[in-house]
């Protein structure tokens, strides 16, 4: 059994952007679902984000959307193939490196957590992709740039998945679409008629719905394969998460990040794992911890303590001569309950919070894939096989960058969560407009609360005048945008 499988993430950049533009366009508008991903220069007081009023939050995190910047965005396209066995999906996923025109601050913490994983300064500065923030500035809305790119996201009206997401959502909005409304409950009126199709955070379904015993990104995406990777193992007879990414040719392969995605597993391994990390993801002696931080013996650590207290209580059981009730996932020794922590995956600048910080013309990059001779990646022995015969071609120059968190592998994990949850849950009589997760829908995750935040338009609220204006062009009643200042 295997689940190892390389993704190619598309890097993109101000060099290239023009020329890669259809094809993302492509992307998102034939997707079944998109899921993104933001890496951040900052987040301000981490006290402020985790007031206790849902109102105060929001404006702790209107705050520091005004105030510092998104550095990358990460897309991950989703289609499901209806031609195809089980749910399989055909995957493209980008990575925006971007630089923001304004004025903005960045926190040494951010930095050094970025870099540590990876992130080129050097790239950015030199070849971001620019945008400003807050209100559209005359006819800047037309052409290549990225608020025509979100212009396209809400055109698609596809549904939007997110991981701990509240935070990505308002960043987004404040970069891409127009100024911040004041009160939480405008923006949540906004957000719902921005979004019809729903959004989905993966945080909420991780720990509502899977009710895994961690729910930081790398360890619901890692749980979440393993346990479809053993399904498929199994051959039982429910239905799987099959996955295909498109073959690359020509110029595009110079664009490609190969990140692997390998299954360590090791029934022999050491066990001594960091529990600080286990329950968070983060731990604050870094790399310096002498503990385990490997996300897969964490999880070998949590199966082993849930079935060694499986066989205490079916002992405990046998010997008072009763059948005890069946086994709950509970978690191991030293973690918290889901209600207990208070989040420190957001007290520092990770990237779940941040748990996140001269071309052709467009129309050549329609050419530069063909998603007919799609290479499969189904998780299984057969597929990595594949996979490994495919990884040559790259080129040799491309060297995948260090660390696992960017914004498009990490929107590419969003995804596939979303889609295991999605396969767990769905009905093979239900219509084709209905939520994907129904359980799940417009809730996003509120950290060290026991409900969620639910995006509806209340009665008591209205929709900002900027948001008005925008819809109005989103969906062509309108074809000039109303520049700053009107709104």
């Amino acid at each position: 059994m295997s689940s190892s499988m390389i993704v190619p993430v598309i890097d993109v950049q101000g060099n290239n952007f023009k020329e890669l533009w259809a094809a993302i366009v492509i992307a998102i508008k034939t997707s079944s679902f998109i899921a993104i991903d933001t890496e951040l220069s900052g987040l301000g007081s981490r006290k402020a984000l985790l007031a206790e009023s849902i109102e105060d939050r929001y404006k702790a995190i209107c705050h520091a959307a005004r105030t510092r910047s998104i550095l990358s965005l990460g897309f991950a396209c989703f289609k499901k193939l209806d031609d195809k066995a089980d749910s399989t999906y055909l995957v493209q996923v980008y990575n925006l490196t971007l630089l923001c025109s304004e004025e903005y601050i960045i926190e040494p913490q951010s930095v050094q957590f970025l870099v540590q994983h990876g992130f080129d300064f050097n790239k950015q500065y030199a070849e971001g992709i620019s945008y400003y923030k807050g209100n559209d500035k005359g006819g800047d809305a037309h052409g290549v740039n990225m608020r025509s790119l979100f212009v396209e996201l809400l055109r698609a009206n596809r549904p939007l998945v997110v991981h701990n997401g509240l935070i990505d959502m308002v960043f987004l909005y404040q970069c891409f679409y127009a100024h911040l409304p004041d009160r939480l409950g405008t923006f949540i009126a906004d957000l719902s008629q921005m979004f019809p199709s729903g959004i989905y955070d993966t945080k909420y379904a991780t720990e509502y719905e899977l009710r895994f015993t961690a729910s930081y990104l790398e360890y619901a995406y890692k749980k979440c394969k393993l346990e479809n990777s053993k399904a498929i193992a199994g051959g039982g007879n429910g239905s799987h998460v099959f996955l295909e990414f498109c073959k690359y040719t020509g110029n595009m392969q110079t664009y490609i990040d190969y990140r692997p995605c390998l299954d360590n597993q090791n029934p022999d391994g050491a066990l001594n794992v960091c529990v600080q990390f286990s329950a968070y993801g983060w731990c604050p002696n870094g790399s310096q911890c002498s503990m385990s931080h490997d996300t897969d013996l964490i999880i070998q650590h949590d199966e082993k303590t849930r079935e060694d207290k499986r066989k205490k209580r079916k002992r405990k059981n046998k010997k008072k001569g009763s059948q005890g009730p069946s086994e709950t996932c509970s978690s191991p020794q030293g973690k918290r309950s889901h209600f207990e922590e208070t989040e420190l995956d957001q007290a520092v600048p990770t990237s779940e919070h941040q748990e996140k910080t001269a071309s052709s013309e467009p129309a050549d990059a329609t050419h530069a894939f063909e998603p007919g001779t799609a290479a499969s990646m189904n998780e299984n022995e057969e597929s990595q096989a594949e996979a490994s015969s495919e990884a040559p071609v790259r080129p040799k120059e491309k060297k995948a960058e260090g660390g696992t968190h960017r914004a498009g592998f990490d929107a590419f994990m969003t995804g596939y969560i979303f889609a295991h949850a999605r396969n767990l849950t769905e009905n093979a009589e239900e219509s084709s407009t209905a939520p994907l997760i129904p359980a799940c829908l417009n809730k996003l995750f509120l950290s060290g609360k026991s409900v969620p935040l639910h995006v509806a338009k209340s009665t008591f609220s209205k929709s900002s005048k900027a948001h008005v204006h925008k819809m109005d062009y989103v969906w062509g009643k309108s074809t000039a945008v109303k520049p700053e200042g009107t709104a």
